[in-house]
């Protein structure tokens, strides 16, 4: 019996990498766990961040607790920010039937909800540490919509996928000001495209799960998404996704001014554990700078 698998095989993340020792109960396609990461119970030091960067922070995790042991583990969970702007005030994670008691010691987000937090007491401070570098588009591999730019979005037989105008505001204005802007960079129909978004196929939650299995299980044709995400899809799933920039080729794409960006930023969470502090200054080290790097991001000019 042959059974076709519908659902993309998620690598684990986590700051101790990957174990051999363990049984996972876990399926891709109805796991609600993948953005949470590593032992809430042992952990000493415990992050929220955005998600739309996990894999850079998984890298800065791991090199983190490589250099301070004593942490045992750390809990750091990326879902979009209000979701955990609402985890922090409660105190406590619901996964499903699973409560898990949870406060962060370091809150990284954009501007916006940083300065929420800042204003209700939650933390006395932010600063930017990484950004976007622009958007790009995902395709199924080898294209076989051939869609090469910014026109073919427009097409009949072209299903956009986009997140969630509500339940993840922040990414979804950053892509349709880069789409509106692009396209007005070119002098396209901005009406059109206008048009494209508002029928487009949105995520639910979280976008950055969400954007690659429409693709992977043939619901959509094309994402505008985080050109760190693409690389990332890329990447780790090469046999099912390709990325097509709006200007220049895969290997290196080139960013408009139309083609907008995102500042990240990070803030420690007042009277909460002994890591935070070290945690923050290393996030803004020359080291982490390398490793966002790596994974399509940039450091934050002052």
């Amino acid at each position: 019996m042959t059974l076709i698998n519908h659902s993309l095989s998620w690598p684990l993340e986590s700051a101790l990498g990957a174990t051999s020792d363990c049984f996972d109960w876990l399926h891709s396609g109805t796991n609600i766990c993948l953005d949470f990461h590593g032992d809430p119970g042992s952990a000493k030091l415990t992050v929220f961040s955005d998600g739309n960067h996990h894999m850079a922070l998984e890298a800065c995790c791991q090199l983190f607790l490589s250099k301070n042991q004593d942490i045992i583990d750390i809990f750091y969970a990326t879902t979009p920010p209000n979701v955990l702007a609402t985890a922090l005030k409660t105190g406590v994670i619901h996964l499903g039937n699973l409560t898990i008691p949870a406060r962060p010691d370091i809150f990284i987000s954009p501007e916006n909800i940083m300065q929420r937090l800042k204003d209700d007491g939650f933390i006395r401070e932010f600063v930017p540490f990484a950004r976007s570098q622009g958007n790009v588009m995902l395709v199924r591999k080898a294209n076989p919509k051939n869609i090469q730019g910014i026109k073919d979005l427009l097409r009949d037989d072209i299903r956009l996928f986009i997140s969630n105008p509500v339940t993840e505001k922040a990414s979804y204005d950053v892509y349709r000001e880069a789409i509106l802007g692009i396209a007005t960079e070119q002098g396209l129909d901005t009406d059109a495209f206008t048009h494209k978004i508002d029928t487009a196929t949105f995520g639910q939650r979280i976008h950055h799960r969400e954007c690659p299995q429409s693709l992977f299980s043939d619901q959509t044709d094309v994402a505008v998404i985080y050109y760190h995400l693409a690389l990332r899809y890329s990447r780790i799933f090469p046999e099912h996704f390709d990325l097509v920039p709006f200007n220049g080729t895969p290997d290196k794409p080139e960013f408009s001014p139309a083609n907008i960006t995102t500042p990240y930023f990070i803030g420690v969470v007042n009277a909460q554990g002994e890591w935070g502090e070290s945690f923050k200054q290393f996030m803004l080290s020359e080291e982490a700078v390398a490793l966002y790097k790596q994974h399509g991001l940039e450091k934050i000019q002052k």
